[in-house]
């Protein structure tokens, strides 16, 4: 059974669906959309969502169920809500363990379906990204959080180091909530991998080289990161961001980064290799970007959004630090740059 319900926009505008019955709270979050056709059970999962209320600008969402969580970019769903246009209530794939829906109502995550997610694009992409709430139809919504001023990332970064893999070499990888698709690129790699909690200082540790991970909201707020970052940064030993790990490398060389008006979150983004000329298709999600004019003399852009010409990738001019905008790991998403994993460790050897 369902109830007519709500996304309400802290900018004034209302947009009506359906939401279970039993989903009768207010639940808040800044609203984003994804424009990928498929990948909902890795996108969901994804720690880089978390605070946020997720539009699914594919008009069907859910066709392919839910499989077990080999699928998983962590080990629970990290959006505070789902808007569709429609949600499938059956799914096609043999493999599937249960629906969509049924795995949002076992989670407790809010959903609208049957919304204009045309229209609310469109009030995104015109208006930036805006807090909402999902709501009762009758609920008044006056208030809204503060979304830029959490550090998100304290939230969904591990507590503890963990040890993977094994090998002579030893990488650190910075969990700032970091995919586990990340980790599985580089565990093919004969290297014992140190994954440590965003604010350990590993410096007076012994490693060969640094990864620095994917995960939510605003850079600036990662203090603690950034300070490690710039020690690892003068024993000059190879270093490697993804999405928030490069603003945060930016941060750690003294340039500055920005909020995009409404990010980059989809699995289509073009992005030009500048050292070749060549264009690859890209996974995104992210909403800030480093501010270009204030790269030091020494870094330069190694990527670009060809979308809208923001920077995607940065390196060091001579010494061993690069990081891309994107996710080479996909999942989900195109595995068309998986060979910078192969770049990073041809550094550490």
């Amino acid at each position: 059974m369902s109830l007519s319900a709500q996304l309400v926009l802290q900018s004034g505008e209302v947009f009506y669906g359906e939401a279970p019955a039993q989903q009768n709270q207010i639940s808040f979050g800044e609203v984003v959309f994804n424009t990928g056709m498929t990948g909902y059970v890795e996108s969901l999962t994804d720690p880089s969502y978390s605070g946020q209320i997720l539009v699914f600008t594919y008009p069907l969402i859910g066709n392919y169920g839910v499989t077990d969580s080999d699928t998983f970019e962590s080990k629970k769903i990290h959006v505070r809500g789902v808007i569709f246009s429609e949600l499938s209530p059956f799914y096609s794939n043999p493999s599937a363990k249960y629906s969509l829906r049924e795995w949002l109502e076992q989670e407790n995550i809010p959903y609208l379906t049957g919304v204009d997610t045309r229209a609310l694009t469109k009030v995104l992409r015109n208006k930036g990204v805006i807090a909402g709430a999902i709501a009762p139809q009758d609920s008044v919504c006056n208030t809204f959080e503060s979304f830029d001023e959490i550090n998100w990332v304290e939230q969904v970064s591990i507590t503890e180091p963990i040890w993977y893999g094994a090998g002579e070499k030893i990488i650190i990888a910075i969990d700032c909530g970091m995919k586990e698709n990340i980790l599985r690129s580089l565990s093919q790699f004969p290297a014992r991998i140190k994954r440590v909690p965003f604010d350990y200082d590993f410096t007076n540790e012994p490693f060969d080289a640094v990864f620095i991970s994917n995960g939510p909201g605003d850079p600036l707020r990662c203090h603690q990161t950034i300070a490690i970052i710039q020690k690892a940064m003068m024993m000059q030993k190879p270093i490697f961001g993804i999405c928030l790990g490069t603003q945060l490398m930016a941060l750690a060389a003294n340039a500055t980064t920005y909020k995009l008006p409404f990010g980059h979150r989809s699995h289509n983004q073009p992005c030009l290799y500048v050292k070749t000329n060549r264009c690859y298709l890209t996974s995104q999600n992210h909403g800030f970007a480093i501010d270009e004019t204030s790269l030091p003399a020494d870094w330069r852009v190694t990527f670009r959004n060809l979308n809208d010409h923001s920077v995607a990738g940065i390196e060091h001019e001579s010494l061993p630090f690069f990081s891309v905008q994107f996710h080479p790991e996909a999942a989900p998403g195109p595995e068309d740059t998986q060979w910078l994993f192969q770049k990073f460790f041809d550094l550490i050897n």
